[in-house]
């Protein structure tokens, strides 16, 4: 595959490369101190640290919107480029163009109250206090519809942010896809809740944090995870973070479900091999950074459910499984399996919730989220009305606002259309397994025997490789050969559910 960087290329391209070099590694030693921040920083850490990424995203904002990028990118307009240069320019122009937009002394007080929001988000959750966090809420809601406005006054402030996570998948796109997996999943959540179904239980004890973790570790090793590039911690959240030289994953951990960890650890595992995977000669360009969250988050389901969740992968770990955790000698392939992935509508937390009523959570956010930045839902109340639609769709209510409005750390980023991604994205990981399953043989069976080289290397070949040279829609036709579309997600949902639930 060509490089960005071509002997014969203008000059404004080459100067328009260095200039996005600078800027991408500002924003890479940002980056690492919001990682640092969620894992390592002391607490009373926060006023400094919130200074700090408010100066660093400062100078990201400057380097990109300076004078000279917007001459550099006009002076490309009509230039002869490859392939590969065109999709890096559009990509630098589409950023200059929202971030030009936006007057600098924005970008730093949503970075700066978006930094001290998540220490105070941290002890709201921690005290089970809404109202300690809600100021801040308020505060990140106002911003970022001021941020929206200045892109685009004429657009729904709600589509303008979303497409800060999603530039190539439309809002429209996405509410087809929500509503679809609505109508569909929740009368298959319902049959299969009303089933008969004797699923096997095998963990009913208490497993020691310590044997957690040995145990994400030995299973990172098994699927490959590069340790002389990447690490794993505890964070109250967890996240991925890097790029194809550094890539960290977090975890947590929670005594009496253990899955729920391994699950999770698996999941940014997925994450850190797109982000370790793209090319290292690319780095400090677009070609060298991962496509956005629809595509990412496809990475990061495609491992947690459809290798995390299968027969296969607990055939490979079984062994594993019981060298750590005391009580499951007994315990079969098939008696993990049922445990992995069977349906819990009673669960109150979206990184707790199964493969299914997930999207509920999804959904429930987003509805959330589309009504505070449109105006038609007030901060104050938002904790009812999250309870109003947890009942609705799961028929359970938060016990506290600990377990219900206050449990993810998204919106104290201010990531107000991020929520979306998750499901566009499990979505899409049914659509790339079940061409990469057509493609390999007997993929199962090197599942079984934890010969990952295969999906590796058609994850890499398909995904990885490109960074962002294609748009969304663009890789996803390269990499299936048909559109984006629910069907294939639709389809397993219906298939290995029915199996396990004997329905």
């Amino acid at each position: 595959m060509a490089t960005a960087e071509e002997t014969d290329a203008p000059a404004a391209y080459e100067e328009l490369l260095d200039q996005y070099e600078r800027l991408t590694y500002v924003g890479g030693a940002s980056g690492v101190l919001s990682w640092d921040q969620q894992v390592m920083m002391p607490a009373g850490g926060a006023p400094a640290r919130s200074k700090q990424l408010s100066a660093l995203s400062a100078i990201h904002h400057e380097l990109l919107t300076d004078d000279d990028v917007g001459e550099w990118l006009d002076e490309l307009d009509d230039a002869d480029l490859t392939p590969e240069q065109e999709a890096v320019v559009r990509e630098i122009r589409r950023q200059y163009e929202r971030a030009d937009a936006v007057p600098v002394e924005l970008v730093e007080e949503i970075s700066e109250t978006s930094s001290e929001a998540l220490q105070v988000w941290e002890d709201a959750k921690a005290e089970d206090d809404f109202s300690a966090f809600a100021p801040y809420l308020e505060d990140l809601v106002e911003l970022k519809r001021e941020y929206a406005e200045h892109i685009d006054p004429d657009a729904d402030p709600y589509e303008v942010l979303f497409a800060d996570y999603e530039p190539y998948l439309d809002l429209d796109t996405a509410e087809r896809v929500l509503t679809r997996l609505r109508d569909e999943l929740v009368p298959l959540i319902d049959e299969l809740n009303d089933a008969d179904a004797d699923l096997a239980q095998p963990f009913d004890g208490t497993y020691p944090e310590d044997a957690q973790e040995a145990l994400s570790r030995d299973v990172l090793a098994k699927v490959d995870y590069d340790f002389e590039r990447g690490r794993l911690d505890t964070s109250s959240h967890p996240f991925t973070s890097g790029n194809q030289f550094d890539t960290r994953i977090t975890t947590r951990f929670d005594e009496s479900d253990p899955l729920g960890a391994l699950m999770s650890t698996v999941h940014e595992y997925g994450h850190a091999q797109y982000n370790l995977g793209v090319p290292q000669d690319e780095y400090g360009n677009p070609l060298g950074e991962s496509r956005d969250l629809t595509v990412h988050e496809s990475q990061s389901r495609l491992w947690e459910n459809h290798i995390g969740r299968s027969r296969a992968f607990y055939d490979l770990v079984l062994d594993d499984l019981k060298e750590h955790f005391d009580g499951i000698d007994d315990a079969t392939v098939e008696d993990v399996y049922e445990a992995a992935n069977q349906i819990y509508p009673e669960n109150r937390i979206r990184v707790e919730a199964d493969e299914l009523t997930y999207h509920m959570h999804i959904i429930l956010r987003f509805e959330i989220e589309r009504d505070l930045i449109s105006g038609d839902l007030d901060v104050e109340d938002v904790p009812e009305v999250w309870n109003e639609k947890m009942e609705e769709y799961l028929g359970v209510t938060p016990d506290t606002d600990a377990e219900g409005c206050l449990q993810d750390i998204h919106w104290s980023h201010g990531n107000f259309g991020y929520f979306p991604t998750y499901s566009l994205g499990s979505v899409l990981a049914a659509q790339l397994y079940a061409s990469a399953d057509e493609d390999i043989d007997d993929l199962d069976a090197k599942v079984a025997a934890g010969d990952f080289d295969a999906l590796h290397d058609w994850l890499g070949e398909n995904v990885h490789q490109h960074g962002k040279r294609y748009t969304t829609p663009d890789l996803v036709e390269e990499a299936t050969g048909e559109p984006y579309t629910a069907d294939y997600f639709l389809d397993y949902a219906e298939s290995k559910f029915r199996d396990l639930y004997d329905l």
